[in-house]
């Protein structure tokens, strides 16, 4: 998609987030909660506005159309993101996939996807997903 606008690093985080959300196409509320809370009060994103975060879900949700968006939409997370941020990224995607209580098989292969994309080491992306479920759990 070659008019899609640079991201900044705290789009790319979004897109993340955005995309490890609607992976099974049911964005619940819990998850879109999870990803303004994170935007609101995570030190990475005090100079973001706020109101990109509806560009960028369009951007992710127009390349999910497309033959090869997904492909596309990591080359440009990865092309904005530093590498010192990856495993951030990561993190966040977790949060956002277990905020609400349950994950589906589809969700957790763009998990899988994020890790690979990312390069997160398998030890580092438990270590990470344990956090991530510690933090969600429920009584």
């Amino acid at each position: 998609m070659s008019d899609t606008p640079a991201m900044s690093p705290q789009d790319a985080l979004v897109a993340v987030m955005v995309a490890c959300s609607a992976a099974d196409q049911d964005v619940r509320t819990a998850e879109l909660v999870a990803i303004t809370r994170m935007v609101n009060h995570m030190p990475i994103f005090a100079e973001y506005d706020p109101d990109r975060i509806q560009r960028v879900t369009r951007t992710v949700f127009d390349l999910f159309e497309e033959e090869d968006g997904l492909d596309a939409l990591f080359g440009l997370i990865r092309e904005a993101l530093p590498e010192r941020l990856y495993e951030t990224a990561y993190a966040l995607a977790c949060d956002v996939v277990t905020a609400d209580g349950r994950h589906s098989q589809v969700e957790l292969r763009m998990l899988e996807e994020v890790r690979h994309e990312l390069r997160i080491d398998r030890l580092h992306a438990a270590a990470i997903e344990w956090g991530a479920r510690v933090r969600h759990m429920g009584l």
